[in-house]
């Protein structure tokens, strides 16, 4: 297999790291990553100031591209410009701390799958569900059985699978669930404090309210110890409320504007 993977965390991190070495069991991989951190940064690319890459050497040896820029344009750049031929799959993470529920809008390690199934190449997004986790060898070896799984599979164009694994050892894990994305969301605010000169900075904080009792949802499964496997995909439209709005009529708005 063709591989690209990519993160949120940055290119040192130990989760990308250890997704790395694992896929490099089954195929060729190819490593474009932030330079620095860009969790929470959701889907956004980089437009008004000009990206840079770097080779990344670790343990004095070559470790991939580092790129000043977003998740979304790392896959952007790997594809289009670093790679001779276009990826197999990409493989985003291993990130610190789930992606469950309202998290998916935000996270910059989803976003990065995300890119790739805008660019119609089958993508996985994986997740250990704590941000002090010290081990992510399970996590990997769940998605190097995932990327086989793909392989043997056809997901639709415009898919991808949002994956969360619990920060649990191996032996304590349930099982695996095809999940639906959970409701859970944060009650968050940005806390006023004071720096060492008394001047006012804002610091966001908060709690997830959990909501997701269903098995069925991201969020549910992996708090009973199950890893959750989520297909999702960018197209947004509420098909729902559009079939519904048809009764609204509300072409007659602009035929009422022109009279």
């Amino acid at each position: 297999m063709n591989i690209l993977v990519s993160n949120d965390d940055g290119i040192d991190s130990p989760g990308i790291f250890a997704l790395v070495k694992t896929l490099k069991e089954i195929g060729e991989v190819t490593v474009v990553a932030p330079l620095k951190e860009q969790s929470a940064v959701g889907h956004a690319i980089t437009m008004q100031v000009p990206l840079r890459v770097i080779k990344y050497h670790k343990n004095g040896e070559f470790f991939g591209y580092a790129v000043d820029g977003t998740p979304a344009d790392c896959v952007k750049m790997g594809i289009k410009n670093i790679m001779k031929t276009p990826p197999d799959i990409v493989i985003s993470g291993i990130n610190n701390g789930s992606n469950t529920a309202i998290n998916i809008i935000y996270s910059g390690t989803v976003s990065a799958a995300r890119e790739a199934a805008i660019m119609d190449i089958p993508s996985i997004a994986i997740s250990l569900t704590s941000h002090a986790a010290t081990d992510f060898n399970f996590a990997a070896k769940v998605a190097k059985m995932l990327a086989q799984e793909i392989a043997g599979k056809e997901l639709p164009v415009g898919t991808l699978l949002n994956v969360n694994v619990p920060d649990i050892p191996e032996d304590q894990i349930a099982g695996i669930l095809l999940t639906r994305q959970g409701k859970s969301k944060w009650d968050d605010m940005y806390e006023q404090r004071k720096d060492p000169y008394g001047r006012d900075y804002y610091w966001l904080t908060g709690n997830l309210k959990e909501v997701d009792i269903e098995m069925e949802t991201d969020q549910a499964a992996i708090k009973k110890n199950y890893i959750s496997v989520t297909p999702i995909h960018f197209d947004l439209t509420d098909y729902k409320t559009f079939d519904m709005m048809k009764n609204w009529n509300i072409e007659r708005l602009f035929d009422a504007k022109k009279n």
